[in-house]
């Protein structure tokens, strides 16, 4: 049965219950009532065998045995309902006792307890799933324990109120007799025990739950019509019974075929993570068994006949035993609650230090400085000392000893670092081989401090059993507690500034910011100075493009550089950035483009420049004026030009785009597609921009898996040749790499191993073609 069949299955149940209703009031007579009760019985007695049968076929192992077992009990049972079917409406003689029905009614508690056992065994999980905190506490044993005698101690007084009771005080005709007579109650009770209790601890989430639910309806439903029989027939009141008291011979075997019929599913794949939820049956049928003894003994108590005394016994027991429950729940939730607040601060360190070293991370650093400097503001605080540190060729650790080596030694930095630092002190790793520390308080020499830290870093390291020296360059700012409105940013800048300062200097060393009277460096407002012109400290560096087959420079490709007043040598992502994001892109695109015209045509070097162009200006017209204007300026033939689309942003409009590469190749421009293989270049962007070449990323050609990544670039080059697109590999720093990418097609490349950049002047000039000059 499906969740699409349940609606009818619930419809099922609702017309049985409305046709057990109806029968009882015997509208027809009681002969009619009785024919129409005992058919209702035997057929769902049969539709319970055909379904355990018929489904069991499907299935294998315990979830076939459990069925077929279930299916016999049924069987039994139907049998035990034919021959009383017999008795009373055919025979006329009334029931014997003991009969043939008692044997086939008493069958099926035997079958039903080995059934619910198989079903158990089926139901093992992997200890990962079974043990969940949710479900599983540090007294789950005893709460077991516990829920189990509470159910067993109310189900036995209820059933020793309905029939156990008069069937033990009554004095039967022989021993068989009475032994037939209260084999029903116990071996019901002992079957809705083990049925309650593996409903009260199974896991929520097991794909049987409905199995063992709509089963364990269906026995405590026979069960119960079992009690209400025998009671009726202890009090001498069997020749008054209506159908009613028969719901529970219908409705049950119905129950336990829909348990047979419910087949196992899996949990959705996107459910897998979800945390299982409080499962209410588990909570509340402990408990159900006692409110129905309250009932019964408050009713007891109403009508003058208050309850006996082993009611009161084992009442007084079941009492007790809730009581030491809710002792032990109570003992378990401030268990919980300890967890609860325990994992909440292992998950505030972990969001607040680095995994790795244990030092505080860059938002716990972040924090501590941004309140630092607010106290310094406030005159709260004392002053403060910021100092950036970062290591010295820290890549060569991790060539030679793999990035397990590298954490290794990034630990014992860290250790360093803290031993140098008062206990206050902050001590952060914000990412890579970077490390920052903030000196909070008084701090008699700040110089010192850096000292110190320079001479426990340069003791040797034990990495992998081989001792590793380490340098580090560090930046040392103490801020001016006479400079106003002074930020945790600008400080983190300054120390960062100063720190490649001193990478500059030769690494290995410490500089302390000294303020410079423009500030610090800002590109847009140099670029504005220049109005058109050339910035201060601005200028073109030009790396080679070499033939594989003799390493033969066969272009430059022109790379911007900046310094600021101060000295401070800018990487270009920072004031590329930072033109783009004050909207002067288009100005330094096109002033990179005229100086490189400028500088490759006085050079008088025959070779193509490579310059590069942020992909959102394709297609504007300043970017098409500019390339007409610079190669008619300086009269450099168009074929000596490709214009790089670097992709910092994805093109807008692929079409437009397009159209705009095909408006420069007209004016006799070439057009190349950097960088691919990385940020947002992807073979749509191929097959919709009609470029000339494209540049493969290094991310394709480190050899870092070298037989994926020669199959790769022989994939890209094979389908660039197809497309009669040229194709140069970036980033080649090995003789491996460059035998990896010339087996694999390539037939230029660009990298440190051919050349770094530099001006024009300082290349190796001799090796370059230059014009042929004709004599006049």
């Amino acid at each position: 049965m499906t969740v699409r069949r349940y609606p009818v299955a619930i419809l099922l149940v609702f017309v049985t219950a409305a046709l057990i209703v109806v029968n009882g009031f015997a509208f027809w007579g009681d002969t009619f009532a009785l024919w129409v009760d005992d058919a209702m019985q035997l057929s769902a007695g049969i539709a319970g065998v055909v379904c355990g049968i018929v489904v069991a076929r499907r299935f294998r192992k315990h979830q076939r045995w459990w069925r077929v077992l279930v299916a016999l009990g049924m069987a039994g049972w139907s049998l035990g309902q034919c021959a009383w079917s017999w008795y009373q409406l055919i025979d006329g003689r009334g029931l014997p006792s003991p009969s043939l029905a008692d044997v086939g009614y008493l069958s099926f508690p035997v079958f039903a307890l080995a059934a619910l056992f198989v079903l158990a065994r089926a139901r093992a999980r992997p200890d990962r799933e079974r043990w969940q905190p949710a479900q599983w506490t540090a007294h789950f044993g005893v709460a077991v324990v516990l829920d189990g005698l509470v159910v067993t101690g109310s189900l036995f007084i209820l059933t020793w109120t309905a029939a156990l009771g008069q069937v033990v005080r009554a004095t039967g005709p022989d021993t068989l007799t009475w032994t037939v007579a209260i084999a029903y109650p116990l071996s019901d009770l002992v079957v809705v025990v083990v049925a309650v209790l593996l409903v009260v601890f199974d896991r929520v989430d097991r794909p049987y739950r409905a199995n063992l639910l709509l089963a364990a309806v269906g026995i405590v439903a026979l069960a119960c019509s079992d009690s209400v029989f025998a009671y009726l027939v202890s009090i001498g009141a069997r020749s008054s019974m209506k159908p009613w008291a028969d719901a529970g011979f219908v409705l049950g075997p119905l129950f336990i075929a829909f348990a047979l019929l419910v087949t196992p599913g899996t949990r959705r794949r996107e459910d897998a993570g979800q945390a299982v939820g409080v499962d209410w049956w588990q909570v509340a049928l402990p408990y159900l068994p006692v409110t129905a003894v309250a009932m019964l003994i408050t009713v007891q108590v109403v009508a003058g006949a208050g309850p006996d005394g082993v009611e009161v016994f084992v009442g007084v027991l079941v009492v007790f035993l809730v009581l030491a429950r809710q002792l032990l729940s109570l003992l378990d939730n401030r268990l919980l609650l300890r967890r609860v607040y325990e994992g909440q601060q292992q998950l505030t360190h972990q969001a607040y230090h680095d995994p790795l070293t244990g030092l505080a991370n860059r938002a716990l650093f972040a924090d501590r400085l941004d309140r630092a400097v607010e106290q310094g503001a406030e005159g709260g605080h004392g002053p403060l000392v910021l100092i950036f540190v970062d290591l010295d060729d820290f890549k060569e650790v991790n060539d030679r000893f793999g990035h397990a080596g590298g954490d290794v030694l990034l630990h014992a930095v860290a250790q360093r670092l803290l031993s140098c630092v008062r206990a206050g002190d902050t001590v952060a790793r914000l990412g890579g081989d970077e490390f920052a520390i903030l000196l909070e308080g008084e701090v008699d020499a700040p110089q010192a401090v850096a000292d110190r830290i320079q001479s426990a870093l340069r003791r040797p390291f034990a990495v992998h059993g081989t001792l590793v020296g380490v340098r580090a360059s560090m930046g040392l700012v103490v801020p001016d507690p006479a400079e106003p409105s002074v930020t945790s940013d600008v400080l983190l800048g300054r120390a960062d500034t100063s720190m490649y300062a001193g990478k500059r200097l030769g690494k290995d060393t410490t500089v302390v910011y000294h303020p410079s009277p423009d500030g610090p460096p800002d590109f847009p407002s140099a670029l504005r100075r220049a109005d058109g012109g050339l910035p201060e400290g601005f200028a073109l560096v030009f790396q080679p493009i070499v033939r594989l087959a003799d390493e033969q420079p066969v272009a430059v490709e022109a790379l911007a550089r900046w310094t600021a007043r101060d000295g401070t040598a800018v990487s270009p992502e920072t004031f590329v950035r930072a033109a783009e994001g004050a909207g002067l892109g288009a100005e330094l695109d096109a002033l990179v483009l005229d100086l490189a015209c400028r500088e490759i045509t006085a050079a008088g070097i025959e070779l193509t420049v490579h310059v590069n162009v942020c992909a959102s200006r394709l297609g504007a017209a300043t970017l098409e004026q500019s390339v007409g204007s610079a190669l008619d300026r300086y009269g450099l033939p168009a074929e000596r030009l490709i214009v790089e689309i670097t992709e910092t942003v994805p093109v807008p409009d692929l079409a437009a785009g397009a159209a705009a590469i095909r408006r420069l190749q007209d004016l006799g421009v070439r057009v190349a597609l950097d960088d691919f293989g990385a940020g947002y270049s992807s073979l749509t962007v191929l097959h919709a921009l009609p470029v000339d070449l494209i540049k493969l990323d290094r991310a394709l050609t480190t050899g870092v898996r070298p037989d994926r990544d020669a199959a790769l670039c022989r994939s890209l080059v094979g389908l660039c040749a197809d497309l009669e697109v040229a194709v140069v590999a970036e980033g080649i720093e090995t003789a491996e790499q460059a035998e990896l990418v010339t087996r694999a097609g390539c037939t230029t490349a660009q990298g440190y191993r051919f050349g770094r950049p530099a001006p024009l002047s300082s290349l190796r000039l001799s090796s370059l073609p230059r014009p042929v000059v004709s004599g006049n």
